[in-house]
């Protein structure tokens, strides 16, 4: 009885706990849900409504099945641009089945038990491609910020242009009386986000500093009476679904539908499943996530998302970090946030309308700032210079052109570089002719493709030497190399010469089992 009563004061804990977090993940997603829509594309009459409809299912659905539990899935950046480049390219008409079909490539991937892969792709690759999307959406809503139109939507090299004319949105928030009072309401929410989260008081910690940066701003823009663009919200819920039509599925087979499909389904996985793994590292209340699960759960979403016409959803850090500190515990939280979205988009459209656009767009300012990470581009370079200059082409080829055109480039240069280092091989022989003993250096990765390169180098050796050869710069080493050294080690041996490997300097990668028996036969296992 009593582990009866236990287990039961445990459910309280975590409802008690999960109530708690799931407020503050509500208080996050909802100016993020709002903004990213805008940022994706949606007409404007329609875009809050279909940003929190996706955030109410990234909640409820893809938290239901989620192989994350405190994962936290909505509107994200990434998937927010991408599918902006294909409402510019295809068409908004397309959007749903492209989200559909992402959806379904996400489904299989998991089915297929892909998830994993998605955790192989570079770091470079990914944070410069979040880089890029982070300076694009930082260009693009800077404009909306004082109430302009970006001048590169929809336009070729559109991220390029916007960001370039960014001084001319300046100038407009300073000397335009149309754009002034907008200008003030983007400042102001910056100006409180950075504030809050610096100076926030202990007890007030767990209040978003977005929701008070719009809070505060949407209170000075009533109380003013400030001329600017507010946020329109729908009096239905129902108005801001749109079904594909016949029109849109007949465009199944083209190959440039499949194409945006597949990018996005990249994106959205990638986001979801690096976000997933940073969640696994902040927590330790929940198993670790179940990649497989977790791909499945976000195509389920993805495939209802584009079935009623509405922004995909990928797992999002922003939320799922406030959710970890918050103090959740299961599922249940992500589960009640998306069920909170719901009721305020049904229950209070008319806060909705009381907000004004550029303090939306002032914090997809912030947050597309705080996603040019400088701080790991300078580490990166640091450690690994190659590694940074796919990181800055990537973010180059994001913004100069589209985002699939970046990941692919970013591909390409990552096994470019991969291939490199797997078919480069340094040979340095040094020759000490009075003791008789030479040192061989190997440095690089001994494959196949190099295997004359080092059978030239050691032929080329004196028979009766006494050879040291060093691998402790070797980072690879495969069999027929191996064999190579094993062989050639016998033929010197029989010569009169001597052939001395240290395998310890391998660093782990392969051992020395047994070397040398009373036949002289060498023999070794890879561990």
């Amino acid at each position: 009885m009593s582990a009866v009563t236990s287990q039961n004061e445990t459910r309280r804990f975590y409802l008690k706990e999960d109530l708690l977090a799931s407020f503050v993940v509500f208080l996050v997603a909802l100016p993020l849900s709002l903004g990213l829509a805008l940022v994706a594309g949606y007409p404007f009459e329609k875009a809050a409504a279909v940003g929190l409809i996706s955030g109410a299912i990234g909640g409820v659905v893809v938290g239901f099945f989620s192989g994350c539990p405190l994962q936290v899935s909505g509107a994200a950046n990434g998937a927010a641009v991408t599918v902006a480049a294909f409402a510019s390219e295809l068409g908004f008409e397309a959007l749903g089945l492209i989200v559909m079909l992402a959806g379904v490539i996400q489904l299989a991937g998991g089915a297929l038990r892909l998830g994993p892969v998605f955790r192989a792709v570079s770091p470079a690759l990914i944070q410069g491609m979040l880089a890029g999307i982070g300076i694009l959406i930082f260009a693009s809503q800077f404009h909306v910020m004082v109430d302009d139109t970006p001048p590169g939507t929809g336009k070729e090299f559109g991220g390029v242009i916007n960001l370039w004319s960014i001084s001319d949105a300046v100038l407009k928030g300073f000397t335009v009386d149309a754009h002034r009072p907008a200008a003030l309401i983007g400042l102001v929410t910056i100006g409180l986000i950075v504030l809050w989260n610096d100076r926030a008081p202990r007890m007030l910690k767990m209040v978003p500093a977005p929701l008070v940066g719009v809070g505060v701003a949407t209170f000075i823009a009533w109380r003013f009476g400030f001329d600017v663009k507010y946020v329109p919200a729908p009096d239905r819920l129902i108005d801001a679904i749109s079904f594909p039509d016949t029109a849109s599925f007949a465009r199944v087979s083209e190959g440039a539908i499949w194409i945006a499909a597949l990018t996005l389904a990249f994106v959205s996985g990638a986001e979801s499943l690096l976000t997933a793994t940073a969640v696994d590292a902040m927590q330790r209340h929940t198993p670790r996530t179940r990649y497989n699960k977790e791909l499945i759960a976000q195509g389920v979403g993805n495939f209802l998302c584009g079935a009623i016409g509405v922004l995909p959803v990928s797992g999002v850090i922003v939320r799922s970090s406030a959710n970890v500190m918050a103090g959740a515990r299961t599922r249940l939280s992500t589960m009640l946030h998306g069920v909170w979205i719901l009721l305020f988009i049904t229950m209070l459209p008319d806060v909705l309308r009381m907000i004004p656009v550029a303090s939306l767009a002032a914090v997809l300012v912030y947050a597309g700032a705080k996603l040019i990470k400088l701080g790991f581009l300078r580490n990166l370079w640091q450690q690994d210079r190659a590694e940074a200059g796919i990181y800055v082409v990537t973010l180059g080829m994001v913004v100069a052109t589209d985002v699939l055109t970046g990941i692919a480039v970013g591909v390409a240069l990552a096994l470019a570089r991969l291939l490199y280092t797997f078919s480069t091989l340094e040979i340095s022989v040094e020759e000490d002719k009075e003791s008789g003993k030479t040192e061989i250096n190997l440095r690089g990765a001994a494959t196949f493709i190099r295997l004359p390169q080092l059978a030239s180098a050691l032929e080329a050796l004196s028979p009766d030497a006494h050879i040291q050869v060093h691998l402790h710069d070797l980072n690879y080493i495969d069999h027929a190399c191996l064999d190579l050294l094993l062989s050639w080690h016998q033929q010197h041996q029989s010569a009169g010469g001597e052939l001395t490997i240290d395998w310890d300097e391998l660093h782990g990668l392969f051992q020395q089992k047994a070397w040398g028996d009373g036949n002289g036969v060498a023999r070794m296992a890879a561990t």
